[in-house]
């Protein structure tokens, strides 16, 4: 039983490792922190051209620093990533249009949407597959639990207008909170909503919501099934 006075939204796109390592830290802090967690797939390029923001890929230093704080988050958060050949280099519009037809056909309260999105960072972010490709929408659904008919209905349902309209209106949605970037984190309490951007702001919405004392067990005993701990684990829910 979550607190319906608790309302956590996390804006994300699979193109973002950050919004990789938001989404499972949220995912394991949600229990501890009771908290309704909803999960509002955006698309990235929208909200960098919408925003007037620059895409880390036109600053070379700032993805030479990106290349090393990912791989130490990697390694304390408990998520293998691997810096794919060119981390830049992929449109993630119609995946993320995908995803939002995902969600849209849930029935499950998230969990296949959560399934898909995870599936679909392992591919870009661990094997360095190419997540524009029918081959990976395909394999990411199977492996979520859907059927083969049921990945080729989304796949149709990614196409139509209404979904197209869905990913821009979550977008739309997303910058009319002044967000930036992606990940970006809006938590509403008691009627009161607050904004964070990042992978890296976990203490500060714990103190915002409440759970100040309870801000570190995602990260540090929730550092996934990889790693053992002579205390209770938050365990990741993927291998």
């Amino acid at each position: 039983m979550f607190s319906s006075e608790k309302v956590v939204k996390l804006y994300y796109d699979v193109a973002s490792p950050y919004s990789w390592l938001a989404f499972e830290v949220l995912c394991r802090y949600r229990n501890v922190w009771n908290i309704d967690l909803k999960l509002k797939p955006a698309y990235l390029g929208g909200v960098i051209h919408g925003s007037g923001n620059m895409s880390p890929g036109f600053i070379p230093n700032k993805i030479q620093y990106m290349a090393s704080d990912l791989k130490l988050l990697s390694e304390y958060f408990g998520v293998p990533m691997f810096k794919p050949p060119n981390m830049y280099g992929t449109d993630s519009l119609f995946p993320m249009r995908f995803v939002t037809a995902v969600a849209e056909q849930d029935k499950k309260g998230d969990v296949l949407l959560e399934r898909v999105s995870r599936e679909l960072w392992k591919r870009m972010w661990r094997t360095h597959q190419d997540i524009t490709q029918p081959a990976s929408f395909i394999e990411a659904g199977l492996k979520a639990g859907l059927s083969t008919n049921e990945v080729e209905e989304i796949l149709t349902l990614a196409k139509s207008q209404p979904i197209k309209d869905k990913l821009k209106s979550v977008t739309k949605e997303a910058l009319e909170f002044k967000c930036f970037g992606l990940p970006f984190i809006v938590c509403h309490v008691n009627g009161k909503a607050e904004v964070f951007f990042g992978s890296d702001r976990f203490e500060l919405m714990a103190y915002f919501i409440g759970n100040y004392k309870e801000s570190r067990r995602g990260e540090v005993d929730g550092a996934s099934s990889y790693q053992s701990h002579s205390h209770n684990v938050i365990t990741t829910p993927y291998s």
